[in-house]
């Protein structure tokens, strides 16, 4: 065996971008606690430990990532024409959007005026990650050599295209923390660009996606609960434009930008598309439901960790109806919800920590090209020999 493939090399070399998606799940969890309508010291203090959490794991990732790619640059060419591996890709400037949102919360009210622009400026750094994974990925896709079959596809080519989705909400959340009109203007108009890139997109693949189960049969059990990605940009995008749209209401006036009442036109318009949104959103929550029910027994693997972001990103939507409606009924739903993915994260953390400590999840299946690359190689040079 090589040393390659013992000890922290085998580690490094065999960390994913999917590793990533630990940070989203954990993130959204912190944000929820932390958002929770009906919420108490104790939890806002559980939230901000979360936080930390997420902190130190986004942080082990990003280092551990640059060094898989310092030590092994062969790695990244693989990866990035991988089918599935390349699209993890997304789950980066997701991670990072939780964040951002989480220091918006609780660092800026605590640091003052300098928290705010250090905000502001790793949100413009998670938008241009966001705007090259949406727009390069999918790109790679279409110009593989090889001929992707319908019935291969699953719900994570969503993954680089939500990213924009989640830099919007994310945009929404630093422009209110933003003191000066201008620069919350500029932040804001740049989300609902943004916003405008991910959902349509989203859709676009949701189509395709929708096709693909009804004339197939449901994915694999390795990647069954992928059916539950779909909540992501239906989720976040509700929340994303109800956030734009009260930014957009206070912000407006100050700038004297269109009409004087063009700020509550958008908010009005945004309570309507998420309203929208969240229906669309219980299409999906069924079919991926009744998709685990009738799979029943999977593996654990880190896909798992696709029912925490997309469920997360839903039940915030949902209080941010009720707070917008105002409606008990979507409070309520929004805590049962919110509750329902704290208990996800544990049950999946814990299936992580196990599957970490026995080596059992650091599988890179992009590996494999780079041996058959090198295979490849080795019997081109020796035929040149010859």
């Amino acid at each position: 065996m090589s040393k390659h493939e013992v000890g922290w090399r085998r580690i490094v070399r065999n960390f994913t971008p999917s590793w990533f998606s630990v940070v989203m799940g954990t993130g959204i969890v912190s944000l929820l606690l932390n958002t929770l309508p009906y919420n108490g010291p104790w939890l806002y203090w559980i939230s901000v430990a979360i936080f930390i959490l997420n902190i130190l794991l986004f942080t082990a990732g990003s280092l551990i990532t640059l060094l898989r790619y310092v030590l092994y640059p062969e790695i990244f060419r693989v990866m990035i024409v991988h089918p599935v591996q390349s699209l993890f890709l997304g789950t980066f400037p997701m991670g990072m959007a939780t964040i951002i949102n989480m220091f918006c919360n609780v660092c800026v009210p605590a640091w003052g005026e300098w928290a705010r622009y250090f905000a502001w400026g790793m949100w413009m750094v998670d938008a241009f990650l966001s705007v090259l994974t949406a727009l390069s990925l999918p790109f790679i896709i279409m110009s593989r050599n090889e001929e992707t079959p319908l019935s291969s596809m699953t719900a994570v080519w969503l993954l680089p295209i939500v990213s924009c989705v989640v830099a919007a909400a994310s945009g929404a959340i630093v422009a209110d923390v933003l003191p000066d009109p201008q620069h919350a203007l500029w932040t804001i108009l740049a989300s609902y660009i943004l916003w405008g890139i991910g959902i349509p997109l989203a859709m676009m693949v949701m189509v395709i996606y929708f096709q693909r189960l009804t004339l197939h049969k449901l994915p694999p059990k390795a990647v069954i609960v992928s059916v539950f990605l779909p909540l992501g940009p239906l989720g976040q995008g509700g929340f994303g434009i109800m956030k734009l749209g009260a930014s957009a209401q206070t912000i407006f006036p100050l700038t004297h930008t269109l009409e004087g009442a063009s700020g509550t036109v958008f908010y009005i318009a945004g309570i309507l598309v998420a309203l929208l949104l969240w229906g669309f959103g219980l299409v999906w929550l069924f079919f991926a439901s009744a998709s685990i029910a009738r799979c029943r027994d999977f593996p654990f693997n880190l896909g798992w960790w696709g029912f925490t972001f997309p469920l997360g990103v839903y039940a915030m939507c949902t209080c941010q109806l009720g707070r917008e409606l105002p409606s008990r009924f979507f409070l309520v739903l929004g805590t049962i919800f919110s509750l329902c993915v704290v208990i996800l994260w544990i049950i999946v953390s814990l299936g992580t920590l196990k599957g970490s400590l026995s080596g059992q999840l650091f599988v890179a299946p992009c590996l494999a090209n780079l041996k058959e690359k090198h295979v490849a190689n080795g019997r081109r040079d020796a035929g040149s020999n010859a």
